[in-house]
């Protein structure tokens, strides 16, 4: 298997992998989205609110506020040794305190742990007036996407790579050119030339229009896929595709020690 890096940055990964099955490909795909656990607040305890929202919706909207997220330092709440009665291990407690006129926003959120904090301070949370108050006690745990959108760590897609071939009695260039909608091509001295083959989508526009029939061949590799992950800051990008990748070693070691016990 061989991993190429195309471009990275702060919250986004996009990379190629060659040598690996569409099977393998969705398998990943799907673990980094909703079996990466993430830090979300998952209970609030309102001590004053008379503000014109109502608790559940303000609990609504500290619930999608993206937290960063130590996975070394904190279990998920089954697998920690209270048993999932909440401690010190499993999960962190955030407390805001707010008098109107204001707006409110995340960076008021004040947590126990300095690692978990939201990943986007100016996020508003709510508009307060004069006399009116908010304070607050919630409680941030690890979650998994399968169990609320609020947990996702990431939105991750993948196309299979494109193959495009075009024969020496193409003539139509200008057209097959102009035609695509994404810029693969581009005329160069009389000859159409292949620019950016990683734009395409696979539409097969050029391969229609082509004359004559078949001068333009376009498919894709079954074995090499471009991947498309962006987080949402809770983790790095690397790091989602790490652990997704444990996880799917934990899920073969644990199928392989049901199978065994098959008499």
């Amino acid at each position: 298997m061989e991993i190429t890096l195309l471009n990275k940055d702060k919250n986004k990964l996009n990379f190629v992998v060659n040598g690996m099955n569409s099977a393998f490909a969705n398998s990943m795909r799907r673990l980094a989205l909703v079996e990466v656990p993430v830090m979300a607040i998952s209970d609030v305890n309102f001590l004053k609110n008379n503000s014109a929202l109502y608790d559940e919706i303000i609990a609504h909207r500290l619930g999608l506020i993206p937290l960063t997220t130590d996975l070394d330092s904190y279990n998920l709440k089954e697998e920690c040794k209270c048993k999932g009665k909440g401690c010190a291990s499993c999960q962190v407690t955030l407390s805001l305190d707010c008098k109107g006129p204001c707006t409110v926003y995340a960076s008021e959120l004040v947590s126990k742990d300095p690692a978990i904090k939201p990943v986007y301070p100016d996020t508003p949370i709510i508009v307060l007036l004069k006399n009116q108050t908010l304070k607050l006690e919630a409680v941030a745990s690890l979650g998994k996407g399968k169990e609320h959108t609020k947990f996702n760590s990431c939105h991750i897609y993948y196309k299979q790579y494109p193959e495009i071939k075009i024969e020496k009695d193409l003539k139509n260039l200008e057209t097959c050119e102009k035609i695509c909608p994404t810029k693969v091509f581009s005329l160069e001295e009389g000859k159409l030339k292949i620019k950016n083959e990683l734009n395409c989508i696979l539409c097969n526009a050029c391969v229609d229009i082509a004359d004559p029939k078949g001068s333009v061949l376009v498919s894709q590799n079954e074995h090499k896929f471009i991947f498309f992950l962006e987080s949402w800051g809770q983790l790095e990008p690397k790091r989602i595709i790490q652990e997704a990748l444990k996880i799917f070693d934990s899920k073969l070691d644990d199928f392989s020690k049901q199978l065994k016990k098959i008499k």
